[in-house]
């Protein structure tokens, strides 16, 4: 098979699987974090394209949209991991806008890619989400809500590069005489 087809059949298999594992909700907020450059078997930050993006974009499109989430793309170091999304995603979580346009050496392929493609894009400092996906240890726990808790799937790695599934669940507070849903 195709290495392009791989990578678009693995990234279906896992979203398939979070969703069944996620329990997201309408308007929940999904990060995801992804090195191009890992996919295609490369050191973080050295060899990425556009390329591997798209392929990665589509199925991330459509899991959004049948589970009525909004996508919110962590850019890399250059722009200190700032988060491209819809403007209506950054208007509903009231998050502040900043003044960067990521690109491929400073943004990462992934984040630039979603800027060409979101219909009204806009970039934030950080958001915290309540799921995600981090493909090449790009490192999103710091986009996550407290507590996080990982999601155990059958596809390990999409490529070459490693991955990590997240969803978040509320702070148990009160101690031993409390009640937790």
């Amino acid at each position: 098979m195709e290495a392009k087809a791989l990578w678009k059949q693995q990234m279906e298999q896992l979203l398939m699987e979070v969703e069944q594992q996620a329990n997201l909700k309408e308007n929940d907020l999904f990060v995801i974090g992804c090195s191009t450059s890992e996919i295609i078997g490369e050191k973080i930050g050295t060899a990425g394209g556009l390329e591997v993006a798209e392929v990665l974009f589509g199925p991330l499109q459509a899991f959004a949209k049948r589970n009525k989430v909004h996508l919110a793309f962590q850019g890399c170091e250059h722009i200190n991991r700032a988060i491209t999304m819809e403007r209506k995603a950054q208007q509903l979580f009231r998050l502040p806008e900043v003044s960067v346009i990521p690109v491929v050496r400073a943004g990462g392929s992934m984040s630039a890619f979603a800027y060409t493609q979101l219909q009204d894009p806009v970039v934030v400092e950080h958001v915290q989400a309540q799921a995600g996906i981090d493909i090449g240890q790009t490192l999103i726990g710091m986009q996550l809500q407290p507590v996080a808790v990982p999601i155990r799937v059958s596809i390990k790695q999409v490529g070459e590069a490693v991955v990590t599934i997240a969803k978040t669940r509320p702070k148990l507070i009160g101690g031993e005489r409390a009640l937790y849903a």
